[in-house]
């Protein structure tokens, strides 16, 4: 089972793990469509706040490792394999963006072994449409495709409410 070191256990969110499926604690291998549903949202939500917090490590951990990976990052041309993957990310955490990428209006689409999360990010005020792509490896949802990019469209939940019309 993966485990992360370096992460703070009084973070918000799931703890430690939470991402990984408990095989090795006598779990089946039939997965329920809400386990999966929790586990691959704990992924994801891993996944940003590893990147914001710099965290090289936590976001290499979830990375496939026997599965082909590609990422697509704003204005970049598609990065693929682990090693040049792995490299994009160095480099972006070693000086993550301030204020922090945020996710919001995450949606989770389960297909058997693979999930999808589409979602935007909020960097500020500005907002990119995201879509993260994970596989089950090793009882794990591990990322095997990222991409983001940047949209006119703000997310439902940071949009304005409605003004009151006055008569």
């Amino acid at each position: 089972m993966l485990s992360f070191t370096g992460i703070p256990a009084n973070r918000k969110g799931p703890g430690p793990g939470a991402w990984t499926r408990g095989l090795d604690k006598g779990d089946s291998m039939e997965h329920s469509e809400d386990t999966d549903r929790a586990a691959v949202f704990a992924a994801n939500a891993e996944f940003y706040r590893a990147f914001a917090d710099g965290d090289f490590p936590a976001m290499t951990a979830l990375w496939a490792e026997r599965e082909p990976i590609v990422c697509i990052h704003p204005g970049w041309p598609p990065v693929s394999g682990r090693s040049d993957v792995l490299a994009s990310w160095r480099g972006i955490l070693a000086d993550p963006p301030q204020p922090p990428v945020r996710p919001s209006d995450e949606q989770v689409y389960l297909m058997g072994e693979a999930a999808m999360v589409v979602c935007f990010e909020s960097i500020g005020e500005v907002f990119l449409a995201a879509t993260n792509v994970f596989l089950r490896e090793g009882g794990a949802w591990r990322l095997v495709h990222h991409h983001a990019g940047v949209t006119e469209h703000r997310p439902r939940s940071v949009r304005a409410a409605p003004r009151a019309t006055l008569h």
